[in-house]
């Protein structure tokens, strides 16, 4: 089978691997349908971050269970299903508590890379989400939708579920990348009066205003506060926090009224002041990494099987696996705001 890895800072290529065999009780082996290139696949192709020369990669997709070990039985070969970048036992203290991005039995996110055309999934057995019938019931645009389950959306679903977003809430979302145009999303779903996006892209800015934002601002740091604060009249209701970087963190704390919270799911890259100011502002900060099946489970596939939402379209730019390289290149260049890569119709 093939599948994409990574060879040095700036290059990736499809390598053959042996067909993924079931290891563990708790394996499924997955054919990929349609996976994508995530912002945080960004570090180590620009050399921000290390990573083992020949490793496979990619963690987000949809595809269809060709088998499954003895002691999964929520799904079953011919389902289809979304691949959470997460893989939740179901039953450790993190995953009951609805935190299985930091589930205490997870021990790798598949042993071939999702960008390829099979993967042993791991845990599969809890944290498999399960769509209803096959991907030919579908149109292309609903795949996109379904795809963005496996991490983005959720991921932007986590800022604003972590900021306690609530209805009638005025919110600011630091970083118009997909994550944060995401964030936008589940903002207005979960029902903000207002949204503010923090852009300086127009195209970008437009699919923020489709999702749902009310506002853009395009200033950052000083500027940015004051905007906020004369918009707001004393700061923002909840903060979505979608970048990671120092400046980012810092002005989401600063947009924040007295008694908000910052939701924050933008990786750390740098160290910040999230320290001495959250406190004298009485500012909460909250997030981490996703809880992607129960989210989806509980609130995102079905906004999406509903067409209530369409976080697809953060997909820009499509490619075949063979083009991999040009679809990292694409992301790397802000060429395309995510990049869908089409493993198998």
């Amino acid at each position: 089978m093939k599948t994409a890895v990574f060879i040095e800072p700036g290059q990736v290529a499809i390598r053959e691997f042996a067909h993924p065999e079931i290891q563990k009780p708790t394996d499924a082996i997955i054919k990929i349908v349609r996976a994508c290139v995530c912002g945080s696949d960004l570090w180590w192709f620009r050399g921000l971050s290390e990573r083992p020369a020949g490793s496979p990669v990619g963690h987000e997709a949809i595809g269809i269970v060709e088998s499954v070990g003895t002691a999964v039985t929520n799904v079953q070969a011919g389902d289809f299903v979304i691949l959470p970048f997460t893989h939740g036992c179901g039953h450790c203290a993190a995953c009951r508590a609805g935190f299985e991005g930091n589930c205490l039995n997870a021990t790798e996110h598949g042993s071939s890379g999702f960008q390829g055309e099979y993967v042993r999934f791991t845990e599969a057995n809890w944290s498999l989400v399960k769509i209803p019938g096959q991907p030919e019931d579908y149109t292309d645009e609903q795949l996109n939708d379904l795809l963005a389950l496996s991490d983005v959306m959720a991921t932007g679903y986590h800022a604003a579920a972590s900021a306690e977003v609530k209805p009638g809430d005025t919110v600011v979302v630091m970083g118009d990348g997909a994550v944060g145009l995401c964030g936008v999303i589940a903002a207005k779903l979960m029902g903000a009066n207002r949204i503010i996006a923090m852009s300086r892209h127009a195209d970008r800015q437009a699919l923020a205003r489709e999702f749902g934002a009310t506002d853009i601002i395009e200033e950052r740091g000083d500027e940015a506060v004051a905007t906020v604060q004369a918009m707001t009249e004393g700061g923002a209701d909840a903060v979505l926090e979608c970048v990671g970087t120092a400046l980012s963190v810092d002005t989401a704390i600063r947009v924040a009224r007295p008694g908000a919270i910052v939701g924050r799911v933008g990786v750390p890259q740098e160290a910040t002041n999230a320290n001495a100011t959250p406190f004298w502002n009485n500012v909460g900060l909250r997030g981490g990494i996703a809880s992607v099946t129960t989210y989806d489970r509980s609130v995102l596939l079905d906004a999406v099987l509903s067409g209530e939402i369409h976080p697809g379209h953060v997909f820009t730019k499509r490619f075949a696996l063979a083009d991999v390289q040009q679809a990292y290149e694409a992301m790397d260049k802000r060429e395309a705001i995510k990049s869908l890569l089409i493993i198998n119709q």
